[in-house]
């Protein structure tokens, strides 16, 4: 998988190596999950925009090992989290341990702190230990008694979660999912894919893949996103689709400012890695489905409610006119 640069649109401001090796990273994720262009390309999108990745799908079709792929490629410091029923808040984010010999308390941190958190099965622990991310996802730190510790930079939670098995788990909250900047679906492969699959072609592990980037360079093309310009056109058309899910009948919540910033944030950094340095109006369509449908409510009950506010919202897209 590569991408591909508008002849006009080099930004020499830029590390020419840095560029390369970003292309070279999303390259290296599809070659380890295969036929999940387009769902590779949504989650680094997120990762560029500093944003929060929610991996939501049935078991056995690759997001813990997208996740994987994601955290080694970036040559990050990572921890893996196995959500369960009886994980504390202490065992994601650490805790104050009594030293005998100088009668001290010390803190011994989490595995939540790393650069990237990989909180896998997230909805199959309790509100309590789920709400132990909250802070961390939105602040970038995590308190402690009278202490409040800063997580290390770049910091971003992938997060997986099966959205047909309900039994022992635990739904996340609107204010947990309005954490994550977006909602993937992984699919199932197709036939073509499945078949090299299992022939074993191109299989790679994900702790084998060659490491292209560090924390500092992420950083880095994190401020090169904050260039990327936005036109007033396209900032009215984003507009435009967040106050329809206010005014919706069919919406019992709509798309709050935080959600219309996370759009424009992702907008910008999915134009930065196609290599534009402004924003098009197909960026907000293709992005709204997978930034917003998590963030508004409709009738019904677990899935059905969420596969009824994405209806709503697909609709919702489609009957906004998109600017030329």
């Amino acid at each position: 998988m590569t991408i591909t640069a508008d002849a006009d649109s080099a930004r020499p401001t830029l590390d020419d190596s840095i560029r390369n090796r970003l292309r070279g990273a999303v390259t290296q994720l599809g070659s380890v999950v295969l036929g999940k262009e387009s769902v590779i390309l949504d989650a680094m999108t997120a990762v560029l925009a500093g944003g929060h990745i929610l991996l939501e799908d049935v078991p056995g079709v690759g997001k813990t090992t997208l996740a994987r792929a994601i955290a080694h490629v970036l040559g990050c410091k990572f921890k893996r989290i196995q959500f369960t029923n009886d994980l504390l808040p202490s065992d994601v984010i650490g805790v104050h341990v009594y030293q005998r010999s100088n009668d001290t308390f010390d803190f011994r941190p989490g595995p939540i702190f790393a650069n990237v958190v990989l909180a896998d099965e997230v909805n199959r622990t309790t509100p309590k230990t789920q709400s132990s991310l909250l802070e961390a996802m939105n602040e970038s730190q995590v308190s402690i008694g009278q202490e409040t510790h800063a997580l290390p930079s770049p910091f971003l939670v992938i997060a997986t979660q099966n959205p047909q098995d309900f039994h022992g788990t635990y739904p996340l909250p609107e204010s947990q999912l309005d954490r994550f900047m977006v909602r993937l679906r992984m699919g199932y492969a197709s036939p073509q894919v499945e078949r090299e699959i299992l022939r074993g072609a191109r299989r790679i592990d994900p702790e084998g893949i060659t490491p292209l980037l560090s924390a500092e360079e992420l950083v880095q093309l994190a401020q090169h996103v904050d260039e990327v310009r936005v036109d007033d056109v396209v900032i009215d058309y984003l507009m435009a689709l967040v106050e329809g899910t206010r005014r919706s009948p069919q919406l019992t919540l709509g798309v709050s400012t935080r959600g219309a910033m996370a759009l424009q944030r992702a907008a910008q950094a999915r134009a930065f890695l196609l290599e534009r340095e402004y924003v098009l109006p197909d960026d907000i369509k293709h992005l709204a489905l997978p930034v917003l449908a998590h963030r508004v409510q409709a009738g019904g009950h677990m899935a059905q409610g969420h596969e009824l506010a994405e209806r709503i919202l697909s609709e919702l897209i489609d009957s906004v006119e998109v600017p030329l």
